[in-house]
């Protein structure tokens, strides 16, 4: 029997560094961010329904969508933001669906869903068990500002725009506290593998 885990954390929790761990243990890891890149590839039903809403103007010289331009038109237009959710979000859904079925008759007896945003876009019931992926404020601050070479200021620009990482662990069935070593994190997820039944070593 398949367990299905969405893992989820915020902006340099070090969610990729779990998911990266349980990949290299051969667990089946399905991105929502990738997806959402692939759904709006050339020719995709996402694609094309972008294009007849938003117009050619927002296309590239190869046809691709002009990430950049798209996100300046829905970042001064709520109703487009909106719009744009609307076509993108379901063929996302159903990619990931597709892809954990498989995996599901597949046998795998872990898949994990990585969903940024799990919380906020109520996705938790797509999953069996919610893992976050937790370190401190401070921490969060530090290792934005050194991967992206941030200011202060901007860092914690993007890092209010989300869900605040303490307010998401009353809704998580199981929390990493990432603020230690690799080792540490290996740890604590060993001991909810096993807690959760699952006989996996990491």
């Amino acid at each position: 029997m398949a367990i299905v885990v969405g893992l989820t954390g915020g902006i340099a929790s070090g969610k990729s560094t779990v998911s990266n761990i349980l990949k290299d243990h051969g667990v089946p890891i399905i991105d929502a961010d990738l997806e959402a890149r692939l759904a709006v590839e050339v020719g995709e039903p996402a694609y094309k329904e972008i294009v007849s809403y938003f117009g050619q103007d927002i296309l590239l010289k190869n046809q691709e969508i002009d990430r950049a331009k798209l996100g300046a038109i829905i970042f001064n237009h709520e109703e487009k933001r909106l719009k744009l959710n609307s076509i993108v979000h379901p063929d996302v859904r159903r990619r990931m669906n597709e892809k954990r079925e498989h995996a599901v008759s597949a046998g795998e007896k872990l898949i994990v869903l990585d969903i940024p945003l799990l919380f906020e876009s109520k996705l938790t019931h797509m999953v069996d068990k919610t893992l976050l992926v937790f370190v401190s404020e401070e921490t969060q601050l530090k290792r934005l500002m050194a991967r992206n070479q941030f200011t202060e200021e901007e860092a914690l620009v993007r890092i209010q725009s989300q869900m605040p990482l303490k307010d998401k662990i009353k809704l998580s069935d199981a929390v990493i506290d990432n603020n230690g070593t690799i080792e540490e994190t290996k740890k604590q997820l060993n001991a909810i593998l096993e807690q959760w039944g699952l006989d996996i070593k990491i």
